[in-house]
């Protein structure tokens, strides 16, 4: 819990509210449990509905700017239709789903420099509150990890994570951003590659990743980006040689041919591998040696929002100044 807040339009003397989330991270397409604490004022007060939004701090490009805002990727009604007596206590259990596609805020247990938060609201005879705001954390599916695990295990480094407005052409991505995590190159691949950026589209059948090469420019051409995408079923991951396919992946990214205008002319090499593009809207453990390799830019304090090794309390200070700003 961030803030315990009096509802404003009510004046003094109103109902509080104080949502407090099961212990632990959840994941995405998971289940996310709580309760919400209610205490009355001095008056009774009819609640209307109580609702929970999921929101997210996110990158939007505007011509050669970059610009921070927030966005509510969902949102649900958890409660209300009933009296709250004045002074009365009462705890609202809930549960429910996050979005598949929802954002990875942590890796190993490290923070990814992801801001998400989950906003409870209150609305008491018409007048409305935003009530208080939670941080959210979510670690990844066992699919992601194991993608992550085979780059770190080539050799592929954590470099920074953010979240971006817009769509990626061509993909079924439902929420209007999607999230990018940027990895230093592989010494094997560092001649060629300045950066990798890698995508996660779950969905309840799969996983989506879209790879995104920063390619080096030759003697006589400048560098470019080139897209692909792979897939890769929820299930079985662990029988799966995916050190081998994410290198082979890599590989094909690398040796493709010219860069955003071509991007429609790319292999197939694992018969699931397409070339995408980014469309930038405008409003719209398995542990082993590649735990380090991704995770210690992570812990040297390098990721976006946890330069110097800013603490998790920190973090959350800073998500509810950053929601607050943009709100009001």
């Amino acid at each position: 819990m961030v803030f315990k807040r009096l509802l404003g339009s009510l004046g003094v003397g109103g109902p509080t509210v104080d949502t407090v989330l099961d212990a632990g991270p959840v994941r995405p397409g998971g289940p996310l449990s709580g309760q919400v604490h209610l205490e009355g004022g001095k008056a009774d007060f009819e609640i209307e509905s109580i609702t929970l939004d999921l929101v997210a701090r996110v990158e939007a490009e505007q011509g050669d700017e970059e610009r921070e805002g927030v966005v509510v990727f969902d949102h649900f009604t958890v409660g209300g239709g009933f009296r709250l007596g004045e002074g009365e206590r009462r705890d609202l259990p809930f549960t429910i789903h996050l979005p598949w596609e929802t954002p990875v805020t942590e890796l190993y247990g490290q923070p990814l420099g992801i801001v998400l938060g989950v906003r409870t609201g209150l609305e008491v005879a018409g007048a409305k509150d935003k009530g208080d705001l939670d941080q959210l954390t979510v670690s990844p599916l066992p699919a992601q990890e194991a993608v992550l695990e085979a780059l770190g295990q080539l050799g592929f480094g954590f470099k920074s994570a953010d979240l971006e407005l817009g769509h990626i052409g061509g993909t079924g991505q439902r929420l209007p951003f999607y999230q990018e995590i940027e990895l230093t190159p592989a010494p094997q691949y560092a001649h060629a590659v300045n950066e990798l950026e890698v995508t996660f589209l779950a969905n309840p059948g799969g996983l989506d990743v879209v790879l995104e090469a920063d390619k080096r420019g030759g003697f006589f051409s400048g560098g470019h980006d080139a897209l692909t995408l792979f897939t890769v079923g929820h299930e079985g991951v662990e029988h799966r040689d995916l050190n081998t396919e994410v290198d082979a992946w890599v590989r094909q990214l690398v040796d493709q041919r010219g860069g955003r205008g071509d991007r429609n002319h790319g292999g197939d090499a694992y018969g699931h591998g397409h070339d995408y593009g980014h469309d930038h809207g405008h409003g719209e453990r398995r542990s082993g040696p590649s735990t380090g390799a991704i995770v210690g830019g992570v812990a040297a304090g390098v990721a976006v929002g946890v330069v110097g090794g800013m603490v998790a309390a920190e973090v959350v200070d800073e998500i509810g100044d950053a929601f607050e700003d943009e709100e009001d």
